[in-house]
Order: structure tokens, then sequence, then C-alpha cells
């Protein structure tokens, strides 16, 4: 046998091997998931954790779908008892904040603008849109590693996917920073695909309800336990120039004043009321932003967003959206000037 008729013989067997392994290239993967994402319904369980702040925080994530466009995230911190929920229905999208009592509705696209790492269509959606997306595939799972499209992708520009070989079920996520830091991580359990929903699943009073009984209304917040966060997050050339307190009729409201270099902003905190057991949903500019420990919203010039208690406004007609966001997640961390 000449070299050639030898090497083509080779060639052929270790193709043949391969396709009898099951290794299959990343189109034909994405093919797969482009069908997988059609089933009628999901449900998810996740472990996040956040490495932005001093120490590591954990969310345990609840998640349910409904095809095509029905959601249902809840979000709990166990050892901070917060607890949120993401909702999408035909009325619009709306964030729950139970401990307050309180639902916020947006106008909004969410989650199709902008990466969502413990959605599994989003995943798949960063996947396909990437085509310089870099796969691999090893014994037991396929590996993408993507750009993000977060609204703040400049700080967070890639992410990790892993999908379980056998059912393409997702695995694990890990969004990147500028560095390739593993900055956000979750972590996937019981998943289950072709789960039958009901309409009332994902409507607001009955999502509330249940969210009510995993963290029920928390009772006031005096300004004892109202101590000021300032951000861990440090934008060159910019300082706190001013702290100033300011007694209101329900309580202190905390302005911390941040200038430098065309980069200004300012952080207000106060005391969040809780509203009524017949209060309705509370209209919002902007988009939902997931700032990691919460949900907030986020507009041309303002992040707004409440977290134990305390309501927290950054406002700038200087920093970019993607600044803000970073600037919020930070002040998560304990209290440093």
């Amino acid at each position: 046998m000449n070299k050639k008729l030898w090497l083509l013989f080779v060639g052929l067997t270790v193709m043949l091997l391969l396709t009898a392994c099951g290794t299959k290239s990343k189109d034909e993967v994405l093919k797969e998931l482009n069908e997988k994402v059609s089933t009628k319904g999901y449900k998810a369980d996740a472990e996040m954790t956040l490495q932005m702040g001093t120490d590591p925080q954990t969310y345990e994530v609840q998640i349910w779908h409904k095809d095509p466009s029905y959601y249902r995230v809840n979000l709990k911190n166990a050892k901070k008892d917060q607890s949120q929920m993401i909702l999408k229905n035909d009325e619009g999208v709306y964030v729950l904040t139970p401990a307050l009592n309180k639902s916020f509705k947006f106008q909004s696209e969410w989650p199709e603008n902008s990466s969502q790492a413990y959605l599994y269509e989003s995943l798949v959606k960063d996947i396909e849109e990437d085509k310089g997306a870099k796969f691999q595939a090893t014994d037991k799972y396929y590996i993408f590693e993507t750009k993000t499209r977060y609204q703040n992708n400049k700080m967070l520009p890639t992410q990790e996917i892993t999908l379980n070989k056998k059912d393409l079920s997702p695995v694990s996520v890990k969004v990147k920073d500028t560095e390739g830091a593993a900055v956000v991580k979750v972590k996937f359990s019981n998943v289950k695909f072709d789960v039958d929903f009901d309409k009332a699943d994902f409507d607001l009073k009955k999502s509330m309800t249940a969210a009510k009984l995993v963290v029920p209304v928390m009772g006031e917040v005096d300004d004892q336990t109202f101590s000021v966060k300032y951000p861990e997050e440090q934008i060159e050339g910019v300082s706190l120039v001013e702290e100033k307190k300011v007694v209101t009729e329900n309580g202190s409201r905390v302005v911390l004043t941040y200038e430098g270099d065309g980069k200004s902003y300012t952080i207000i905190q106060e005391k969040a009321e809780i509203a009524p057991a017949t209060a309705g949903p509370i209209t919002m500019t902007g988009d939902p932003i997931d700032l990691g420990f919460t949900i907030g919203s986020l507009s041309d010039n303002k992040v707004t967003w409440t977290f134990g208690g305390v309501d927290y406004i950054i406002a700038s007609t200087e920093l970019t959206k993607d600044e803000m966001a970073s600037v919020a997640r930070s002040v998560q961390g304990e209290a440093i000037k």
C-alpha cells in the first residue's frame, strides 16, 4: 500500500471512530440546541455565586419557562433572607419584592435584550450570535466560550457555557471579566424539559402570594439598622467629596457625592417603605437589570434598586450605563469609604 492510500485509510478510520463515539461539530450541536429550546417549557434549579464584592454571595435560583415568552425566575439569598422574582406574562415584565409587598412593572424586551446566565434559551442565543464562539467536546460535555450580550459587556465580555452531551441540558456558566476571572458562576440542577404549565402559573397575584411564602413581608427598617453603604468600584480620578444626611418624614436620607475627571455621580440611600396589601404594580422606566444580589431598574441617567429594606439610587449625566451598573454592583460590599 503506497503512502497516499495509507494516509487516506488512516483519515477515514479516524473519521469513522469519531462518528462512532458520537462526536459532533459545533454547527451540529447548535442545530440540536435550537430544536431543544423550542420545547413547550422547562424547569431548572441553579446556584449562582457572585465574586463582585468583598465576600462571595450565593443565591438559589428557580427557573420556570413556558414557551414562547412566559417566565418566572425566583432568586433567593438564604443567608440574608432576600428574595425577588422576575415574572413575564402577556401584561408585561414584573419584578416582585415580597419583603416590601411591592411589584414593579416594566415595558421591556427582557430577557431578549441581554444575556441571562440562568436562562437556557438565552445561553443558546449567545452561542448562536457569536460566530467566533470557541467549541470543544469532552467525554461528557460540550463547552462553548462566547461573547456576552450584557448591557455592561465591556466589564463582563465573555462566558464559558458547559452542556451535557447526553441531553444538551445546561451544567454550568462562568461569566468572566476582562482578565478572564470568573465573576459570576451558575451551576444547574434538576433540569426538566417538556414541562406542562398553565397560564395561571405566571399570574401576578398568584406569583406574589407564592413569593411571600418564601420571604414574608418584613418589619420596618429604622435608622439604627440603616447603615450607609459605599461602592467598592473605584473609578480612576473620582472620589467621595461630600456625605450629607437629610432628615425626612420617613427617617434619614443619605446623599453621597462623587466627583472627578468628568465622571461625577450621586448615590442616594434611604429606608424603603412597605406597600399596603392592596397596592398595585409600580410602573418603571428603563429596563430590569440583574445586579447579581438584586434586580434593579436601569435608564439612561439612573439605576435604582432595593436591598435589605433600603432604597438606592445612582444618578449621573456623565457615567455610562456600563459604569453605573458596575458601581451599583459594588455597593453590596462592606461599608468602606
